[in-house]
C-alpha cells in the first residue's frame, strides 16, 4: 500500500471506541454476571449456570446469520457501519433492564432474568458482529489490520479495566446500601457512555474492502466457504477452547475474593490498608486489565518481529505457567496474587488481539482460494465459538459452584475453597494447553500472507476495481 492508503492514527483510534463500548459490558458478562445473579438478583449458581449455557448457546447460533445478514446489508455508510447508528440506544436500554432485578417470586424473577439476558446478548451480536467484521474492510493490508486490532483491544482491556475498578465501589456508592438499585443505576452510566463510544466508531471509520463485483448472494455458497478455510476452522476451535481458559476463570474470580482469599490488609511503601473483596478482587481484575493494555499496544510490533503465530504460542505459553501460579499461594499472599495477574494479563492481552489479526487473514484466505468474500460470516461464526466457551464456561463454574456445596452469602466450607482455587488456577491451565496444541495446526504466515495480498490486489485490479475495492 502507498502511504495514502496506510490507515491514519486517528481512524484506527476511533475504530477502537467501538471496543470501548461493547466491552463495559463484556466485561461485566465475563468477571461479575454469575456474582450479580447469585448475591444480588438472588437465583442459585446452578439455575444461573443453565441460563448462560442456554442463552449463549442460542446467541451463538445467531452469530452466524447476523454475519450473513451484515454480508448482505448495503447503505451509504456500508455494510457494517449502520449497525453502530441503529442499534446502540437499544442496546443501552436492554443493558439498564437486565441488570434490574425487579420485586417478583423467585420463578417470576428467573423468568425475567432468562428474558433480559436473552434479549440483551441477542442485541450485542447484532451490534457487535458488524463492528468486528469491520476490521476485515477497514484495509487490504494485514500489518493495517493487526495495528488496528491492537488498538480494538487496547480500548477493550481499557473498558476491561474500567469496569474492574469501577462496578463494584460504583455499585456500593449509587446504591447507598441497596445492592440492586446500585446495580441498576451503574448500567445507566455504563448505558449513556457506551451510546457515545458506538457513535464515535460509527462516524469516524470507512469501509474500504469490498466483495468482487461479480459475486453473487448465496448462503450456502456463503457456508461452502467456510469448509474450505482450513486455517478459520483451526482458529475456531482455537478459540472455544482459548475463552474456556479465560471463562473458567473469571465467572468466579469475585467469588475467589469473597468466599478463599476475604478482608485482608495490603501494605506497600510502609502504609497498610484493610481491604474487603470489592476492593481486592476490583484491583485484582482492575491491574490485569491495565496490563493487558500494554500487552495489547505491544502486539503489532512483538507479531512483526517473530510472527503472528509465534507470537500468540510464547505469549499464551507465559499466561499458561502465571495462571497455574496462582494455585499455591495463600490468602495473605495479596501482593504474589496480584503479581500473577499483571504477568500473566500483560502476556495474555495479546492473544484477543492477534486471534482477532489472524481472523481477518483467513477472511482473505478464503477470498483467495474461492473468489468469494464472506467477511461478516467469517467473524460472526467466529464470535460464536466465543459465545459457546462462555457459554460453557460459565456452565462448568455454576455447576462446579453448587457440586462443592457453595451458598451465597454463607461461610466457604473447605471444598468450597478447593474448588474456587481449582478454578482459578490449574483448570484453565489446562485449558490453556490444549489451545496450544490446536495452533500448532495453524499455517498462515507472514509470507503466505503477503503473496495472499499480490494475489489478491492483482485480481481487483484485472476486474477494473480500485486496489482498496
Amino acid at each position: 500500500m502507498t502511504t495514502a492508503e496506510k490507515l491514519s492514527f486517528r481512524e484506527k483510534f476511533c475504530y477502537g471506541f467501538g471496543d470501548l463500548a461493547s466491552v463495559l459490558y463484556w466485561q461485566t458478562f465475563m468477571m461479575y454476571l454469575l456474582f450479580f445473579y447469585t448475591d444480588v438478583f438472588g437465583i442459585t449458581a446452578a439455575a444461573a449456570g443453565w441460563m448462560f449455557l442456554v442463552s449463549r448457546f442460542w446467541d451463538g447460533v445467531n452469530d452466524p446469520i447476523m454475519g450473513m445478514i451484515a454480508d448482505r446489508t448495503s447503505t451509504r455508510w456500508g455494510k457494517f457501519r449502520p449497525y453502530l447508528l441503529w442499534l446502540a440506544v437499544p442496546f443501552a436500554v436492554m443493558g439498564v433492564l437486565t441488570f434490574t432485578t425487579p420485586d417478583f417470586s423467585p420463578s417470576g424473577k428467573l423468568i425475567w432474568a432468562w428474558v433480559t439476558f436473552t434479549l440483551l446478548m441477542m442485541l450485542y451480536t447484532a451490534i457487535n458482529i458488524p463492528y468486528s467484521a469491520l476490521l476485515g474492510v477497514l484495509s487490504p493490508n494485514p500489518d493495517d489490520r493487526t495495528a488496528a486490532a491492537s488498538y480494538k483491544f487496547a480500548f477493550a482491556y481499557t473498558a476491561g479495566a474500567i469496569v474492574s475498578f469501577s462496578l463494584l465501589p460504583m455499585a456500593a456508592k449509587l446504591g447507598g446500601g441497596n445492592a440492586a438499585k446500585g446495580w441498576q443505576l451503574s448500567f445507566v452510566v455504563y448505558g449513556i457512555a457506551a451510546v457515545g463510544f458506538f457513535l464515535i466508531a460509527f462516524a469516524f471509520t470507512r469501509e474500504r474492502v469490498k466483495p468482487p463485483k461479480t459475486q453473487t448472494s448465496s448462503m450456502w455458497k456463503d457456508l461452502g466457504t467456510l469448509v474450505h478455510n482450513p486455517p478459520w476452522i483451526t482458529l475456531l476451535f482455537a478459540t472455544l477452547i482459548f475463552i474456556l481458559f479465560v471463562a473458567t476463570r473469571g465467572s468466579v474470580s469475585v467469588h475467589y475474593f469473597k468466599y478463599y482469599v476475604g478482608e485482608q490488609q495490603l501494605t506497600l511503601f510502609g502504609h497498610s490498608w484493610t481491604l474487603g473483596y470489592e476492593w481486592t478482587a476490583s484491583l485484582f481484575n482492575g491491574i490485569g486489565q491495565a496490563a493487558a493494555i500494554l500487552g495489547a499496544l505491544f502486539t503489532a510490533w512483538f507479531a512483526t518481529v517473530v510472527g503472528k503465530k509465534a507470537a500468540f504460542q510464547i505469549y499464551f505459553l507465559i499466561a499458561i505457567i502465571f495462571t497455574a501460579a496462582l494455585y499455591p499461594l495463600r490468602p495473605d499472599q495479596l501482593i504474589l496474587i496480584y503479581v500473577t495477574q499483571i504477568i500473566g494479563s500483560f502476556t495474555g492481552g495479546s492473544l484477543s488481539a492477534l486471534i482477532w489479526a489472524m481472523y481477518a487473514d483467513t477472511a482473505d484466505f478464503g477470498e483467495w482460494k474461492t473468489g468469494r468474500r464472506t467477511t461478516g460470516l467469517i467473524f460472526s461464526a467466529s464470535t460464536m465459538s466465543q459465545k459457546i466457551g462462555w457459554a460453557i464456561g460459565g456452565f462448568v463454574a455454576g455447576i462446579l459452584l453448587s457440586v462443592v456445596g457453595f451458598q451465597a452469602n454463607t461461610a466457604p466450607s473447605p471444598a468450597v475453597r478447593e474448588g474456587l482455587r481449582l478454578m482459578m488456577s490449574l483448570i484453565p491451565a489446562g485449558f490453556g494447553i490444549i489451545c496450544m496444541i490446536i495452533m500448532a495446526l495453524y499455517h498462515l504466515n507472514e509470507k503466505k500472507m503477503a503473496g495472499i495480498e499480490s494475489d489478491l490486489k492483482a485480481r481487483r485490479i484485472e476486474r477494473g476495481e480500485t486496489a482498496e475495492a
